[in-house]
């Protein structure tokens, strides 16, 4: 597991909320402040629902982020295209490293949000 902050984080799904517990923590899933708990039976899967919907390659910065990856629209992970569509993918839960952090910061401020 990476020392990225993101990296840290339950990974966990329900109906949109995402678990705000430590990865690897026992007991319910739980989104801080909501009053929202569930078991991983109850878990969404981590498949994103964006997955194999139309997509191109997004616009690249200078130094080619994001890599001829496409920006999904539902979980906005820079994800691959194949045969003009996202190939599936687990739902984006943050950066993997800092690197990947700055370098997503980089295109939103260049080329903004889809929605």
């Amino acid at each position: 597991m990476s020392d990225f902050p993101t990296a840290r984080w339950c990974r966990s799904r329900r109906a949109g909320a995402v678990c705000t517990r430590p990865a690897g923590h026992p007991g319910l899933h739980n989104r801080m402040g909501t009053g929202q708990m569930w078991s991983d039976r109850e878990a969404d899967p981590p498949r994103c629902e964006g997955s194999g919907t139309t997509a191109v390659p997004a616009e690249a910065l200078a130094d080619g982020f994001p890599d001829g990856r496409a920006l999904c629209p539902v979980c906005l992970g820079f994800e691959p295209v194949r045969d003009g569509a996202l190939v599936e993918h687990d739902a984006f839960r943050g950066a993997g490293s800092a690197e990947e952090a700055a370098r997503r910061a980089e295109w939103f401020n260049t080329f903004g949000w889809t929605r």
